[in-house]
């Protein structure tokens, strides 16, 4: 099995939000581009909420969520997983992303949410309390990916609000 490696970050200096993903799954691997799965509804989400067009090209998407204070990334730098399922990753092979240098760098963020369960149980496991800020806020929303189609477009817009709301 090959180790999987991650994206850089998407951020500057502007950014007040961190969405933190697991790892990419293989379609976005395969693309270079975060949340590339034709299924999964993160840009559909985020395009309802900013209020851009979900067909815009990868970095007219990543510039609106920019301008929106919002970055973007994943807990995992790298790691070994069968297929894209978050269930598959080998728990012995994960590497963390450097946090401590990111929010050094990003000293604005104060609000994280996680893109499903496995980014927040991995984050709050792997990573350090002393490499991010004490005050930060951080909060699970329910995943976008299509491994999660129990729940409707409808339920995970309500959820993901809550950006909206701290934003």
């Amino acid at each position: 099995m090959t180790l999987l490696y991650s994206f850089a970050p998407i951020a500057d200096e502007n950014a007040r939000i961190l969405i933190l993903g697991s790892m990419p799954g293989q379609a976005s691997l395969d693309a270079g581009q975060y949340y590339a799965h034709k299924r999964n509804l993160f840009w559909p989400v985020m395009a309802e909420l900013l209020q851009f067009d979900p067909s815009a090209g990868y970095e007219e998407r990543t510039a609106a969520l920019r301008a929106a204070g919002i970055a973007l990334w994943d807990v995992l730098q790298s790691c070994k997983r069968e297929g894209s399922l978050d269930a598959n990753i080998e728990h012995a092979t994960l590497t963390v992303n450097n946090f401590a240098e990111f929010f050094r760098q990003h000293r604005q963020i104060r609000h994280v949410f996680f893109n499903g369960e496995k980014a927040a149980s991995c984050f709050h496991r792997y990573v350090a309390k002393a490499d991010y800020p004490a005050d930060l806020i951080c909060q699970r929303l329910p995943s976008t990916s299509p491994a999660n189609a129990s729940q409707s477009l409808a339920f995970k817009l309500q959820a993901w609000q809550r950006i909206m709301d701290v934003k």
